[in-house]
């Protein structure tokens, strides 16, 4: 079947999209998702375009339908967007590349106010100017890459087809990592052919060991200091036997620091076995600061979870935010543009408007980094998060930069803040940075409970923090100010912070 969406000799019995099925598609507008926006026929049926941008007719093959929408892929650019532009990168990840930056900030924008609007139903608030990124390439401080066995059975490394997520497409240089982050990809997957190792087969097998009892990879992960110039190195794979795997920080030190690892320093010793506060002999201010290997039998395709055993070096990586001197877990988050982080807690900061006497909480708090961030302007902070490894971190952050004023402790928000609020006092002001997902309506009801009267609302996703502002201003706070913050250039991803005062 091919059909034209738009076209004006569209008839209203248009029948929906199967599977498999190629349109010849004219994009009209970006979906919250980054996806095109299409639609067939007069019926207006809406087809989400990946690979398309405003203005762009394409023909498209679909792989997903629903009752009112279905979702496709580009396959083919039958008449460019007069927007577009060549692309630099030659890799997926990046599917805004094609839009000038400029026109990518505008749309950031403009999908923030329309969720605001639309979606939440929110008026009279400020909508400050974006803020653009630093950099518009290579400003990532982590990269996860997928292993896979290519069509002539050599090993790649690279980053999983758009819409296949069992297909690995190999690269040469990632324009979202350092070339120093990019040097040691390309370390570790020559190691790994020549000592004849394998992907895990997503989909095909369980995510045991291969047949000869050997580990499949799964993932590197390389995550890079950019205040500190240090890489830490994490090879995932499943269960089983790794041949010489301490060759792997050998050959990554050969090249980055110009010499072989110290002997000792921490060299096949588990993480926990390792002084945390000692840095690993012979690492110096050199550029490799430790090379891990986690073996995890999920199915899902995850580099959290597993057992984690510390190779070579410190099992944590080095690095400043701001003021703050940070020591990162293998598997903490941390905001992926560490330059972009200051700004982000920036703006947070002058939204909270702390004047040294508030109780501050900060939920979903993470490593602590807008907690340390913000506690040596507050009277008190308590910081809650459900990850204990997370807590663990905080504490330790709070000790190394000699703040006194912030505590931490592990739990489920939902249930740890009225048990906070009985212990320490209703907050003044409260700090969120939720998943993607949002708050749910229990927390949304537990942070009404406490009756915080400043809420500084940090979001990865206007479509969720929308719902949770009406909820708010239902309850009796309002919307003031909002700041979107573009820490993703070349995607649809944006930050927000946004302010809400009681009464």
């Amino acid at each position: 079947m091919t059909a034209v969406a738009g076209a004006a000799d569209s008839a209203p019995s248009t029948p929906r999209p199967e599977r498999g099925d190629e349109l010849e598609l004219c994009v009209d507008s970006l979906a919250h998702g980054g996806e095109g926006v299409a639609r067939l026929g007069e019926g207006g049926y809406v087809v989400f375009v990946a690979g398309a941008v405003p203005g762009d007719r394409v023909r498209a093959e679909v792989y997903k339908r629903k009752r009112s929408y279905a979702h496709a892929r580009a396959v083919e650019i039958l008449e460019p967007s007069p927007q577009r532009i060549e692309p630099l990168a030659d890799h997926p990840g990046v599917p805004w590349q094609v839009l000038p930056y400029e026109h990518q900030l505008a749309v950031k924008q403009e999908q923030v106010q329309d969720a605001l609007r639309r979606i939440g139903g929110l008026d009279g608030f400020e909508l400050e100017p974006i803020v653009p990124a630093l950099e518009e390439w290579r400003y990532r401080n982590k990269l996860e890459y997928s292993f896979g066995n290519g069509a002539d059975g050599e090993l790649q490394c690279g980053f999983h087809a758009p819409a296949g997520w069992n297909r690995v497409i190999p690269l040469e240089d990632c324009l979202l990592a350092s070339e120093r982050g990019n040097q040691a990809r390309r370390i570790a997957l020559r190691w790994c052919r020549e000592q004849g190792l394998r992907a895990w087969e997503r989909g095909v097998r369980d995510a045991g060991p291969g047949p000869g009892g050997e580990a499949l990879l799964r993932n590197l992960v390389v995550r890079e200091g950019r205040r500190t110039g240090r890489l830490q190195v994490r090879l995932v794979s499943t269960p089983g036997k790794l041949p010489d795997v301490a060759g792997l920080a050998k050959a990554l030190a050969a090249e980055l620091n110009g010499e072989a690892p110290a002997a000792g320093g921490g060299q096949e010793r588990s993480a926990t076995g390792l002084d945390r506060e000692t840095p690993a002999a012979g690492l110096g201010g050199e550029t490799l600061s430790g090379v891990l290997w986690t073996r995890s039998a999920a199915l899902a395709e995850t580099t959290a979870g597993g057992e984690t055993e510390l190779v070579w070096g410190e099992p944590e990586l080095p690095e400043r935010i701001g003021e703050l001197d940070l020591r990162i877990s293998p598997e903490a988050f941390l905001q992926t543009n560490t330059e972009m982080s200051d700004v982000l807690y920036g703006i947070a900061a002058d939204y909270a408007a702390l004047e040294g006497w508030e109780r501050v909480y900060d939920l979903y708090c993470g490593i602590g980094t807008i907690a340390l961030t913000l506690a040596p302007r507050a009277g008190e902070l308590w910081g809650i998060e459900l990850v204990e490894q997370a807590v663990a971190d905080a504490i330790a952050g709070a000790r190394r930069n000699e703040i006194d004023r912030a505590r931490f402790f592990a739990g489920d928000t939902r249930l740890a803040l009225p048990e906070l609020v009985q212990r320490a006092g209703r907050p003044d002001v409260v700090v969120v940075d939720p998943p993607r997902a949002g708050l749910s309506a229990k927390v949304v009801r537990r942070i009404i409970e406490a009756g915080p009267r400043r809420i500084v609302y940090v979001s990865c996703n206007p479509t969720t923090l929308a719902p949770n502002a009406a909820q708010l201003e239902e309850a009796g706070w309002k919307l003031r100010r909002v700041r979107p913050v573009d820490m993703f250039p070349q995607t649809h991803h944006v930050e927000t912070v946004s302010l809400l005062e009681r009464g």
